[in-house]
This record gives C-alpha cells, structure tokens and sequence, in this order.
C-alpha cells in the first residue's frame, strides 16, 4: 500500500516513514502543506497521514481541498490537537479517522490498514489467487495450507500481483508502489525479488504462477498457476 505522510516534525516524520515500511508500505513524506497537497493531486495513494499544524497550509485546509476536487483518498488527521472540537472539525471538512499525539505505532498501522479496506469493495481482508493466499494485516501468506515464509518486501511485492492478478504490470509499476517514488537504487531489485517469490511460492509446489512477459514485466496468473 502507498502512503503520504504529511507531518513537519522531521523527526517523527521519519520515524512513521521508517516504521511503515517495515510492515510493507511504500511511503512518501512531505514536510508542509503545500508540498503535501502536490503529492497528493499528483500520485494515487491509498491513505494519507496529515498532520493538521503544517507550515504552508494546514490540514484542515489540505483536506477540504481534496474532498472539493473530488479525491476521496482515505485521510488520516495526526495531531497533538485533542480537542473534540478539533476532532469535529476535521471530520467535517472530510477527514476519515483522527489519532492524537503521542500515538501507539501498531495502533497506526491496525487504522490504515482498516482505512484502506473501507476504501472500496476491491479490497478483502485476505488477498487470494487460487490457493495462493495473502492477508496484508497479519503479513502472512500461504499455498493451500502451507504457510510460505516471506519478508516484508516480498510480502508487499506479492500483495500488489495479487491486487493486479492477470494483469502485466511493468517493473517500474512494482517500483513506483512497493517502493518509495524517490527510489534511485537499481531497478533490477524488482528481479531479485521476483525470483525470491518465485523460489518461495511457485517452485516448492510445481507452480509458474509469476510470468515473466519479455519487454513488459510480469503477470500473477489469476489462478494462482
């Protein structure tokens, strides 16, 4: 899942940036308002966390924007403010869900992740092709009844093919939603960690469910293979 944190405090800032994508998330930070309400016209996300003191404009503002403009990404107030006038205030003006500083991380992550299932119907709790199985909140996987072993990145790369199921999505699709936009690494990592998957969810069972198509990425059977 891609997510914006828009938060000034540099350094929390990173904490929840570091924090998210140990569990699988792609995120983006901006540190004001301005800045953060590019990002979110511009890119497609599936939560925002804004912060609603931000120098430039503040989140209230950020978040009546988009609601006028019509994007209805799912939004996260994260604020020292506790007020329930405060919290009042930004649901009104849009907001999906209010968590106040200082804040228990896994509490964060339990909230995006229900935020992002009440984003649409497309998105069950459990993830499935075939027999090949993902639940995102747990950060597990399995083949029939077989739990198959994976890392937070790989789990992230098989969640998008699954989300994407017979479809070929290209790498810099992979790259541009399992991987930060501002990643300047070797793009041949999408390789590596398809061939780790393939090691782990195709080749113990006798399976080829992740295709390589030559000259434009790669396509999660939606069987499961």
């Amino acid at each position: 899942m891609r997510v914006l944190v828009v938060e000034d405090e540099r350094r929390l800032a990173d904490g929840i940036r570091i924090g998210l994508a140990a569990e699988g998330f792609a995120v983006d930070v901006a540190h004001d308002g301005t800045d953060g309400l590019w990002l979110a016209r511009e890119n497609p996300y599936d939560v925002i966390v804004l912060d609603i003191m931000l120098p430039g404009m503040n989140g209230y503002k950020i978040c009546e924007t988009l609601r006028g403009e019509e994007n209805w990404t799912p939004v996260l107030m994260l604020t020292a403010k506790d007020g329930e006038w405060d919290q009042v205030d930004a649901f009104d003006l849009g907001a999906d869900d209010y968590l106040t500083k200082p804040f228990s991380h896994p509490v964060l992550v339990a909230r995006l992740r229900a935020l992002v299932r009440r984003g649409g119907p497309e998105r069950p709790t459990v993830l499935e092709a075939g027999d090949l199985r993902l639940d995102p909140a747990a950060k597990r996987a399995w083949r029939g009844d077989a739990e198959i072993d994976l890392t937070a990145r790989e789990l992230a790369v098989l969640e998008f093919l699954i989300r994407h199921r017979g479809d070929i999505v290209s790498k810099r699709d992979i790259l541009g939603n399992v991987w930060d936009f501002d990643f300047d690494g070797d793009p041949n990592i999408v390789e590596v960690y398809v061939r780790h998957l393939r090691n782990k969810v195709d080749r113990p069972y006798g399976r080829n469910a992740i295709e390589t198509m030559r000259g434009a990425g790669y396509r999660l059977a939606r069987d499961g293979g």
